[in-house]
């Protein structure tokens, strides 16, 4: 299944992520990442949830250091990371220049000092976009089992 999704992270203390080029002072605190993935959103989502993998990505860098608290798969054919990402940064603080190469965005992390669920399902919501919230890879198999007609069409 195609599509885009957000990353809910909490970085438990104040932390610099160097990644190949680059390093981010973060603070303490939740994050949340816009990604997509046009060949496989549950693959890329599970991912994300594993400890041991190649880095590679700028998330992979942060989630080294960092607790992945839950996904939200919003599956879709078309291409929505960029306008996800611009509507997230309305409501939350960008960290300018982290993971945003491929889009015309200046980034895909934003930071909320408190627990951003509430807000991204009200965003979410607000763009009548179908989208499913997931805290373990397990979910995310039983979430595409349950979509299985979908990945048909």
């Amino acid at each position: 299944m195609k599509g885009s999704y957000l990353l809910v992270i909490y970085l438990e203390r104040d932390a610099n992520i160097r990644t190949k080029a680059r390093e981010f002072h973060l603070k303490k605190g939740y994050y949340i990442y816009v990604g997509s993935a046009m060949n496989s959103l549950e693959k890329r989502v599970a991912r994300h949830f594993r400890k041991k993998k190649r880095l590679h990505w700028h998330i992979d860098f942060l989630l080294q250091r960092a607790q992945l608290l839950s996904a939200y798969l919003i599956p879709s054919e078309e291409r929505i990371e960029e306008e996800l990402s611009r509507i997230v940064g309305k409501v939350f603080q960008g960290v300018e220049g982290f993971g945003a190469s491929d889009v015309k965005v200046k980034t895909n992390l934003y930071y909320s000092a408190t627990p951003p669920d509430g807000t991204i399902c009200n965003i979410l919501n607000s763009r009548n976009l179908r989208w499913k919230r997931v805290k373990s890879p397990k979910e995310i198999m039983k979430w595409r089992e349950e979509n299985a007609e979908d990945r048909k069409s």
